[in-house]
């Protein structure tokens, strides 16, 4: 996912192995203009950190990868995505075949990226905070208590207090 445009890369993969990350990345490679940076947030799975992923990336410097602290996958928009997706595509029982399933899939997917866009994501210091302190461990940064911050940098975290 394209943080600051919304936009969705994706593939339907039958396993989740380090062989199936490595051809995701590639698509991704081709996907993405050169001159651009990469940078990954994933979950602390296995395959994320196998050593043939990371021969693949030692030799790809505009790759980075971010890995979400555990327990928290909730900070990863991505984690909303799939929630859309489901709700509005693929409901458990939808599909009659896998291969029904890849094709609602990548239908969803062609059309999330006609009418893409950043997701604002907010959340209350004073309701939740000690996701706040993960949120500041995580990505560093102050979280002010006095407003929503700047809307139009897709990459803002928000904080109403």
């Amino acid at each position: 996912m394209n943080a600051a445009t919304g936009e969705i890369i994706a593939q339907c993969k039958p396993r989740h192995r380090h062989q199936e990350l490595i051809s995701f990345l590639n698509h991704i490679d081709k996907a993405v203009p050169a001159a651009l940076y990469v940078h990954m947030i994933l979950d602390n799975y296995a395959t994320h950190k196998h050593p043939t992923v990371k021969a693949w990336l030692d030799k790809r410097l505009r790759y980075h990868m971010h890995f979400t602290p555990t327990y928290s996958s909730w900070i990863n928009q991505v984690e909303r995505w799939f929630g859309l997706i489901t709700q509005q595509a693929i409901r458990r029982g939808s599909s009659e075949s896998v291969r029904q399933l890849v094709l609602q899939i990548q239908r969803y997917v062609e059309h999330y990226n006609v009418h893409k866009r950043p997701f604002v994501w907010t959340v209350s210091i004073r309701s939740s905070p000690k996701s706040s302190a993960y949120i500041k461990l995580f990505l560093g940064r102050n979280i002010s208590r006095d407003g929503p911050g700047d809307r139009h940098d897709p990459a803002a975290v928000h904080a109403a207090g």
